[in-house]
């Protein structure tokens, strides 16, 4: 199991409300929020003065008023709500990289791998907890080693704060009411109606009889709670042990400092990856700024690396798009793409002043691509196909051949058209080459001819739309030169026959 942080934030549509609100335009009577649910207004979330007042969340709003007359009734606005929550998604990312909302007013964070970070567990949760306070946001938080245990001693345990060892779950949560298994209300009144008001009584239950009479729900919730069952959480990225962090005494802002703190996060998180033979194909920065927001700049490299040099070279030709606002107070390094590498060793060409092979060649190809794009950068490689537009295919520039290299006898123009375009050809025998054709406005008249070299279509494949070729077509191709020096690749489609118009295409030039 991992190690799952809980973040709930009570009485969240409140708290978000306040906080966009500015202070002279707040009310100053009792506030409650409300929505229309099945033609029916009632509460949604009321402030601290309204639930001293008795108004209770799925109160009707006409029952609230009678009770409060001076309660300030506002709409909801769920979607306000989930982008505020987003907001602090990305924010929290500072903790792990691995974030996900938990609606209504949730968050959860896998500290897996992170937490020594700040000393421990401990350390995190004060700082989170602390950060938060700041910012007016009151938050209970629990870290234990599921999803299930950490959002019920987040909602329902007495402490504000809860770090549970692992293989704790049991005991902490035999306490806690049934609600704790996050079961609907449904489920929870049916168990009540037997007798069984805790998650202890649950765990004493005879498994049987209960999957029987209340289906597999509440077994489910409860072997999730106690790491026995997986639960998928949709992450904004997926958990990594790859992640390092730097956190400033003095918020910093001048591209010099953005700098060195690249390079020392890229050094940590290389010397990691170096001492578990492992290298990275992608690293992701992050600043974290005093206002709360998050400045990202990310590379990609064409093979794992773990040069802390190189990774540091090329996220620093990204600063420039870091906004640093009035200042950074917390930096921090996500690899992605991790694979082992192997140790290598210089070989003697290069010592000997010859290339430096491959290593540059990724050094290059890293830094262009960076700039303008990976996808920009390809390299053709054979197709196992006699179909000229079929025979070759873009791939990555330092991707391993995974075909069978080209017949040696072909003869293939370099520039090969992207469709073949119709041309006038004139042959003196409808079985020879054209003797003349006309392409692009001039003719060329032909001095040298060399062929035929018949392709037929490849017949065992569906013909595709794109495709202009009949799935029956022959094609026989001539390697022509005109009179100036100038050579085509020409084909006449189809076989010859007496009373149509033979068709002639120019499909490339030899340069």
């Amino acid at each position: 199991m991992g190690r799952i942080v809980s973040l709930w934030l009570p009485n969240w549509p409140i708290t978000r409300l306040r906080l966009s609100t500015p202070a002279d335009a707040w009310p100053a009577e009792p506030v409650a929020i409300v929505e229309t649910v099945e033609q029916r207004r009632q509460v949604v979330a009321v402030d601290d003065r309204g639930w001293a007042a008795g108004i209770r969340p799925r109160q009707k709003a006409t029952d609230a008023r009678a009770v409060l007359p001076a309660l300030v009734l506002i709409p909801a606005d769920h979607a306000a709500d989930a982008r505020a929550l987003a907001r602090l998604v990305r924010w929290a990312g500072r903790y792990s990289p691995a974030v996900a909302p938990c609606p209504p007013g949730g968050l959860w964070l896998d500290i897996a791998g992170c937490a020594h970070l700040w000393g421990g567990e401990d350390g995190l949760v004060a700082d989170l907890a602390a950060r938060l306070e700041r910012w007016g946001l009151p938050a209970r938080i629990a870290v234990a080693g599921s999803f299930g245990a950490a959002w019920a001693l987040a909602h329902f345990d007495k402490a504000d704060r809860r770090i549970l060892p692992d293989g704790a779950e049991r005991a902490a949560l035999a306490s806690l009411p049934m609600a704790a298994l996050r079961l609907g209300e449904d489920e929870v009144a049916a168990l009540q109606r037997i007798g069984l008001t805790r998650i202890g009584e649950l765990l004493a239950a005879p498994r049987p009889g209960l999957a029987r009479r209340f289906g597999a729900g509440p077994l489910l919730r409860l072997d999730q709670a106690l790491g026995r069952a997986e639960e998928t959480v949709g992450f904004r990225r997926p958990p990594t042990p790859w992640f390092a962090r730097l956190a400033f005494a003095e918020p910093i802002g001048t591209p010099e400092d953005l700098q060195r703190a690249i390079a020392a996060l890229a050094a940590d998180l290389c010397a990691r990856l170096e001492a578990r033979m492992m290298g990275a194909a992608q690293f992701a920065a992050a600043f974290h700024r005093v206002d709360g927001r998050c400045q990202s700049i990310a590379i990609r490299t064409a093979l794992p690396v773990r040069d802390a040099a190189r990774v540091g070279r090329l996220l620093a030709d990204r600063l420039d798009r870091v906004d640093p606002g009035f200042g950074v107070e917390v930096a921090t390094l996500r690899a992605d793409r991790v694979a082992p590498v192997g140790g290598r060793q210089a070989g003697l060409s290069k010592l000997e002043g010859e290339g430096a092979g491959i290593g540059d060649l990724a050094g290059f190809v890293d830094i262009v691509g960076n700039r303008i794009g990976f996808d920009r950068i390809w390299r053709p490689a054979a197709v196992e196909s006699h179909l000229p537009e079929r025979c070759v295919a873009p791939r990555p520039p330092l991707a391993p051949d995974q075909g069978k290299p080209w017949p040696p006898g072909w003869v293939r123009p370099l520039r090969l058209l992207r469709r073949p375009e119709p041309i006038e050809a004139i042959a003196q025998v409808p079985d020879d080459p054209p003797s003349s054709f006309r392409w692009a406005g001039a003719t060329h008249r032909v001095r040298r001819a060399d062929g035929p070299e018949r392709i037929a279509y490849e017949w065992w494949r569906r013909a595709r739309p794109q495709d202009r070729a009949e799935p029956d077509m022959i094609r026989d191709y001539y390697r022509v030169e005109d009179d100036t020096g100038r050579r085509f690749w020409v084909y006449r489609a189809g076989l010859y026959q007496e009373g149509e118009t033979t068709r002639w295409f120019l499909h490339g030039i030899f340069d």
